[in-house]
């Protein structure tokens, strides 16, 4: 199984992504974590990548995916992943060849987006000052949608209601994933 979850940031892409880990038995993979994680490297990517994400900025098309394909070249995500974060431009999507089974839209509001973020930021992330998490939902709807148009076409994106709660969501979601576990 090889789905993408897509969300505006506070979406809720991480819990749905490690519930959906589990029922599948494929590693998550967020690319928002490998880029905190990589940002936190004393190497001129690493500097490069902490400031772009401070500001809320997206990483290049070109950098983001030689990241995400030498990540998905691993032995633990053969079998398949659920990739959290990723394409969001329509460059990346299209370039991306890895045979994706679903897209999974989680659609909530840009209001429900702070409010989530606001409830649950503790000041331990850099990434999550209002400046930038205004600018990712900004980037989000310049960028990204865009991207939804184009899985909708190809007959792979699934729309779910992301404003209700954790147990119906994962329930709608795999409503849509009729493959065999």
């Amino acid at each position: 199984m090889k789905l993408i979850l897509i969300g505006i940031q506070g979406a809720g892409k991480s819990t749905q992504g490690n519930l959906l880990a589990k029922d599948f038995g494929v590693p998550y993979l967020s690319t928002g974590h490998i880029f905190r994680e990589l940002a936190k490297e004393h190497t001129p990517l690493g500097r490069q990548i902490k400031v772009v994400m401070n500001a809320g900025l997206l990483i290049s098309d070109s950098k983001t995916l030689k990241i995400v394909s030498e990540y998905l070249n691993r032995p633990e995500y053969e079998k398949g992943y659920i990739l959290d974060g990723f394409p969001r431009t329509l460059i990346q999507a299209k370039a991306f060849k890895n045979g994706i089974d679903k897209v999974i839209y989680l659609e909530i509001s840009d209001k429900e987006a702070l409010w989530r973020i606001a409830g649950r930021n503790d000041g331990t992330r850099e990434d999550e000052t209002l400046v930038a998490i205004r600018n990712r939902i900004e980037s989000f709807h310049k960028f990204t949608e865009p991207v939804l148009d184009f899985y909708r076409k190809k007959g792979k994106l699934v729309e779910v209601d992301g404003e209700k709660e954790i147990e119906e969501i994962h329930k709608a979601i795999l409503k849509h994933l009729t493959v065999k576990k």
